[in-house]
């Protein structure tokens, strides 16, 4: 396939190839790189259409945005489109009253890009979009997921190894720094799940529940920040500054509540969240975990 910049509806987006295994499709905020395997062999041909279909995808969801930008318990009749119910399921499931359909825009944009191919043959599939993964593996292949402590920082210091006993799982990250605005102080939460559109707006509830009192914290109306934000109102953290130790770790350990409670009703796998120096696990994470710098399982440092 060629690279170039296409349009679709009043939408500019681009389609090319990155590398030998990968293709981009950029559409306003959304940016793919879609992988795709069979038998250890890439399929950049498959991904190239995947690219297409996700601009198509995309398209729904806007058509569908005054509904999605509800909050989900607002919505009393589920839409005929197939991705816009997913994302008021997947928000439904979270059960928090602060979030939108939206929540989960992103990673339900990439499990329809990774069912795609993986209805179509491939063997293994790894769709990233802008940090929110879906991954699907059929038997005997597996996964590798690097984790970063800052949404804002190249660096890694964990990875998440994914074998294929379910075929499908998502992981997604949210927090300071990111693309969406988060109610709380977590430079990273990622979630592990059995899809990413759920992992996204778990991702997106737990950070949000990352958050302690304290004059370092400066929250305003998410308006103010954001004219185009569909939270009005409702604070969310614009800034940051230097917290004290017993702060991060009350709202890290906040944060660990959500996720755990999240993972006993069999929501998530798991979360791990971090705040500066502070990292921690919830237990349901530590099988597929593990510390780049130790070569090892991370223990689990909170449980419930």
């Amino acid at each position: 396939m060629q690279n170039g910049v296409l349009t679709a509806m009043s939408y500019e987006y681009f389609i090319g190839v990155m590398d030998q295994e990968s293709v981009l499709a950029e559409c306003g905020p959304m940016r793919l790189v879609i992988r795709a395997w069979q038998a250890d062999m890439p399929r950049l041909d498959l991904a190239g259409h995947a690219a297409k279909k996700s601009i198509s995808f995309l398209e729904r969801i806007a058509r569908q945005r005054p509904l999605l930008s509800r909050f989900w318990q607002q919505i009393e009749t589920l839409p005929e489109d197939e991705l816009a119910r997913t994302m008021i399921n997947s928000v439904t499931a979270i059960g928090d009253e602060d979030l939108t359909p939206m929540a989960a825009v992103a990673g339900t944009i990439a499990d329809a890009v990774a069912d795609w191919l993986f209805e179509r043959g491939t063997t293994r599939v790894i769709v990233d979009n802008g940090g929110d993964i879906a991954i699907r593996l059929a038997r005997g292949h597996t996964a590798t997921v690097g984790i970063r402590p800052q949404v804002d920082s190249p660096e890694l210091s964990h990875i998440i190894q994914l074998n294929a006993g379910p075929s499908a799982w998502g992981v997604t990250t949210s927090g300071i720094g990111g693309r969406s605005l988060t109610r709380g102080i977590a430079s990273a939460v990622t979630v592990l799940a059995a899809n990413a559109s759920v992992a996204d707006a778990a991702a997106t509830a737990v950070a949000n529940a990352c958050i302690e009192s304290d004059e370092g914290i400066l929250q305003l109306p998410a308006d103010e920040v954001d004219p185009h934000s569909e939270l009005g109102r409702m604070k969310v953290t614009a800034a940051v500054g230097k917290l004290g130790e017993t702060t991060i770790r009350q709202a890290v350990a906040a944060a660990c509540r959500k996720a755990d409670r999240l993972s006993r009703n069999g929501t998530i796998t798991g979360a791990f969240i971090a705040r500066d120096s502070v990292a921690v696990s919830t237990e349901g994470l530590r099988p597929y975990l593990f510390d780049i710098n130790r070569s090892s399982a991370l223990p689990v440092t909170h449980k419930h």
